[in-house]
């Protein structure tokens, strides 16, 4: 039995962390068993802890790579004037 989300994620590997994502994706167990929103959420964050601490930010769950360029134009302290009509 686990304690702690801790506990937890010290029994986790690549290949149980995967058959995770798997099932959060699936919205079901290998065995066919629908998962709770509760098992979901649950999944979900042991994914997100599991990662943060051994995978690589690219290969993380929800990575987006920076741009090489803003989406925006760049206006440099655009002054904002109030009009009283």
């Amino acid at each position: 039995m686990f304690h702690s989300l801790d506990d937890l994620l010290k029994i986790l590997n690549p290949q149980v962390v995967g058959s995770l994502k798997r099932a959060i994706e699936l919205g079901k167990w290998p065995n066919g068993v629908a998962l709770t929103d509760q098992q979901r959420s649950l999944c979900g964050e042991a994914v997100a802890h599991w990662e943060q601490r051994h995978a690589d930010p690219e290969s993380r769950v929800g990575y987006v790579p920076p741009k090489a360029t803003p989406c925006a134009d760049k206006h440099e302290d655009e002054r904002i004037t109030w009009v009283d009509s």
